[in-house]
């Protein structure tokens, strides 16, 4: 239980990171009419790729309108 404890200070703000760099993908995924590739499947990546999945979206997933 102590190890935990001694970690959930760095532990905490790379989840918050996380969580927000998602929500912030989907977000700006659901209003995008274009996307390079199948909307699902950067839905898919973005949620299950953790912080990696928003960062590749962000990068090659967008298609300039």
């Amino acid at each position: 239980m102590q190890s935990i404890q001694q970690w959930l200070p760095f532990l905490i703000p790379i989840i918050v990171l996380q969580l927000a760099l998602m929500i912030f993908a989907l977000i700006d995924l659901a209003r995008r009419e274009r996307t390079r590739g199948p909307k699902w499947l950067w839905v898919v990546i973005i949620v299950l790729g953790e912080l990696i999945g928003p960062i590749l979206y962000f990068v090659i997933g967008q298609e300039e309108e």
